[in-house]
């Protein structure tokens, strides 16, 4: 019975984090539970979770499996459905103080790229027929969101097969006009790179990867876009850039720049993401498009990576647009201030140079289009709730 106390109280501080519009739950030994909101971190509950919450809690809702793995190797991914139905993806780990855990809310309904607010260049990155397409950000900053927007548009469009390989599932997709088969790392298969090889060998149109986390995955993911195959996956990196020198170092010197040669041929592009604090709730999403261009290919086999900043910036014929162009457009749509935007800027100075010879060209004048906050597909809002902003014109 004590038990299934404490699995009722996760629940409910699970479900008041969700009602609060926040994205994380937070709690950890000998503290009250907190959650992230708007991204700021805030105290959610007064009561002191205590080791025996912990332990009652890891008995209820993980398996024998998944408690041996967590003793072992001090953490532990996993997703749980709470009484609510509402899911989330978890991480169990040991810290000083005791045990910890982190849980995400996963939304059940998937939002469109269009309800995400993204721009529509974007909507090209589900029309690539093959190649590789990475998704890249920070953690939180919407990668598996906007990936499962993707994955959704081409499910209800084309007849494909998908197949996504994750650690642990996130979203999950029913078939449509395509069919999709979900891997969970450590359930379902044992790795990313034997899911991955296997994959091979089920006459996959499109393959998933949830991360390219070592040299082994990087290489066959590479091969599978080589091979006719559309690979879309993720990586811990800010920019295109990084993303692009990340993928590369990972190999040892004497074969950069075979890999060098393999990328610059099947990369299709880029999306790197970071969300910032919008001034009417929620967050919005600042960012970079890279498409794979001719000048881009080109760039990547020279090993001239320095120049593909400048080379987003200036390629809005392609529907591309750099960080900086981003945040501007955030702050000269009303959409966030001054600070934020620095905040989130790599070279601050240089945006805000950017933003006053705007001002003084132009103006803030523009068209009107639907405009909703990254966050709001978290809490499930109705297409309905879709606010109208200004938004500016990118000038060709």
């Amino acid at each position: 019975m004590q038990y299934d106390n404490m699995k009722t109280k996760l629940d409910k501080l699970l479900d008041i984090m969700v009602e609060k519009g926040g994205s994380d739950l937070h709690i950890k030994t000998d503290t009250p539970a907190r959650a992230r909101i708007n991204g700021d971190i805030e105290v959610i509950g007064k009561e002191v979770l205590d080791k025996a919450f912990f332990k009652a809690t890891m008995l209820e809702i993980l398996s024998p499996e998944q408690q041996k793995k967590l003793h072992d190797e001090k953490e532990l991914d996993g997703y749980y459905t709470n009484k609510s139905k509402k899911r989330f993806r978890f991480n169990f780990f040991w810290h000083l103080g005791g045990y910890g855990a982190v849980f995400r809310i996963i939304p059940t309904r998937i939002a469109t790229l269009q309800e995400l607010g993204l721009p529509k260049s974007v909507e090209q990155f589900a029309n690539f027929e093959r190649g590789l397409v990475l998704v890249t950000g920070t953690t939180g900053s919407g990668k598996s969101t906007t990936l499962a927007a993707i994955i959704d548009a081409i499910n209800s469009a084309k007849k494909r097969h998908i197949i996504t390989i994750e650690d642990p599932i996130e979203f999950v997709h029913n078939d449509k006009v395509s069919i999709i088969e979900q891997r969970n790392v450590g359930e379902h298969t044992y790795s990313f790179h034997n899911a991955l090889k296997s994959a091979l060998r089920e006459d996959p149109d499109i393959i998933l990867v949830g991360e390219m986390r070592d040299a082994q995955t990087v290489e066959i993911a590479l091969h599978a876009a080589n091979s006719g195959h559309l690979v879309l996956s993720t990586l811990h990196t800010l920019d295109a850039k990084e993303t692009i020198d990340r993928i590369i170092g990972i190999f040892p010197m004497f074969e950069q720049n075979r890999i060098r040669l393999t990328l610059a041929s099947v990369l299709q592009g880029i999306l790197a993401q970071r969300l910032i604090k919008n001034k009417k709730g929620g967050r919005c999403v600042a960012i970079e498009i890279m498409v794979a261009s001719e000048r881009i290919k080109q760039l990547i086999k020279d090993n001239m990576d320095s120049e593909i900043t400048d080379a987003i910036a200036q390629g809005s014929i392609y529907g591309m647009q750099s960080f900086d162009q981003a945040l501007m457009k955030l702050y000269l749509d009303g959409a966030a201030d001054m600070d934020e935007v620095l905040a989130a800027s790599t070279k601050p100075d240089d945006l805000k140079l950017m933003i006053s010879n705007q001002l003084d060209n132009t103006g803030q004048g523009g068209c009107v289009v639907n405009l909703k906050t990254f966050d709001e597909p978290l809490q499930e809002a109705a297409p309905k709730s879709i606010e109208t902003m200004p938004i500016l014109k990118l000038r060709k």
